[in-house]
């Protein structure tokens, strides 16, 4: 398999090189040349086959010989080791619950994923050390953070906007230590990834450190997101018809692997890109014009994304063709007034209680399905409750119970960087 430039003026490389450099030499993302076709087999199977085996077969043709095959089994069995249930929340809407990982994301697979695969690249002496260079908007900075922790030959520096992510969130991103540096930077999100595309594209920075990222704009933390809606269908009831599928959308990574897994052959019926007032992608699929915007801070803050990076690989699975992206998916907006009606009415109502990005979801899911005669329908719940207490606790009326891993993170010291948005304060850290 080899990954070509979406900007089209760097050369094809495999998954070593892609994933190493995180983008390529013309600032494009790396998009894979061919789209892998599931075996019939596979999908017959795919009920009876264990996480770690849909894993590998899954990530093999992308992966192809830059990992030997022992290797590959070994990295997709650690990357998903632990539970995906589907819960039904109601007789029409399921929840895919994400958050059962390390860090209480869904971006726990992808970020163990690429942890392992760089790790292998460095044992091997494929690589020199290497820094992960990543901003967030909350849950993916501590993904990272847990799935790189203390691996040989790579540091990691992770940019957050200050006072934008959850308590929980930065205790996970502050707290770890040794290899692991959060820069607390003095803005939005898009501030942040502002900054670390810059420092990308600095050739005087490149010869100082070698620099890969680990937001979804790097392919080995992309494409193994393919893998819950994998998860998804093992669990989906039989004979069904095939369900929509409302994704909780901020950079646009998650939901790109959804369409890319339907492309592959997955029996998955609509998406919808289920948003918060952060609206490009709403805005285009109605006019037919993208704007980027600044990041709108709301309750459901890994999705104040103005500008989503993955957005150019949603337009190149489908050739840049609107009306075939139209036939595909839906869009919706979900404002923060919303998202609290639909947590407080799931959990008074169906006992069930959703975090603000999985409440957008089933927002705008129900909106769907009362448009269209109540079409069975699942949604990702990306994060666990635990990490949003001054939305849910009102609700609760009471202060959520702490899962052991985020106890385990209290009492610890936060340990950050200030950073200005200047991106000559970052270079002249990294320097």
């Amino acid at each position: 398999m080899k990954y070509y430039s979406l900007r089209h003026q760097s050369p094809p490389v495999d998954f070593r090189t892609a994933t190493v450099t995180g983008q390529a030499p013309d600032g494009g993302l790396y998009f894979p040349e061919t789209i892998p076709k599931f075996p019939a087999g596979f999908l017959r199977e795919l009920r009876g086959l264990s996480k770690a085996t849909v894993a590998f077969n899954v990530m093999r043709p992308y992966v192809g010989s830059t990992i030997a095959e022992a290797d590959l089994q070994r990295i997709c069995a650690e990357a998903v080791d632990f539970e995906f249930p589907l819960v039904p929340v109601t007789a029409e809407v399921s929840a895919l619950e994400l958050f059962h990982g390390p860090t209480l994301a869904f971006k726990d697979v992808g970020a163990r994923f690429m942890s392992r695969c760089l790790g292998y690249f460095a044992q091997r002496g494929d690589t020199p050390p290497v820094t992960v260079l990543v901003a967030t908007s909350g849950d993916t900075g501590g993904a990272v953070a847990s799935g790189f922790l203390g691996v040989p030959g790579v540091e990691v520096v992770i940019l957050y906007p200050a006072g934008k992510v959850s308590p929980v969130q930065e205790q996970q991103l502050t707290t770890l230590g040794q290899n692991i540096t959060a820069l607390e930077v003095a803005g939005t999100f898009d501030d942040c990834q502002a900054l670390v595309k810059q420092a990308f594209l600095d050739e005087e920075l490149a010869k100082k450190r070698f620099l890969t990222s680990a937001n979804s704009i790097n392919v080995a933390r992309w494409l193994p997101q393919q893998l819950y809606y994998c998860f998804a269908m093992q669990q989906w009831p039989v004979g069904a018809a095939a369900p929509v599928v409302s994704v909780p959308s901020g950079n646009f990574g998650n939901l790109c692997a959804g369409l890319l897994a339907q492309a592959s052959g997955l029996p998955l019926g609509r998406f919808i890109a289920a948003c918060n007032a952060n609206e490009p992608v709403p805005v285009y699929l109605r006019t037919g014009t993208f704007t980027p915007r600044p990041a709108v801070p709301t309750f459901s803050n890994a999705m104040d994304v103005g500008n989503p990076s993955n957005f150019v690989r949603i337009l190149e699975l489908f050739d840049n063709d609107l009306t075939r992206l139209r036939a595909a998916l839906s869009a919706d907006t979900v404002t923060d007034a919303e998202t609290v009606a639909a947590i407080r009415q799931v959990w008074e109502r169906d006992d069930y209680l959703l975090d603000p990005h999985g409440a957008v979801a089933y927002a705008a899911l129900r909106r769907y399905q009362a448009q269209h005669g109540g079409a069975a329908g699942l949604i990702l719940a990306t994060a666990h409750p635990v990490k949003f207490p001054d939305v849910v606790e009102p609700i609760l009326g009471r202060a959520i119970e702490l899962p052991a891993v985020v106890q385990a993170l209290q009492g610890r010291t936060k340990r950050s960087v200030p950073l200005a948005v200047n991106y000559e304060e970052l270079k002249a850290y990294l320097m």
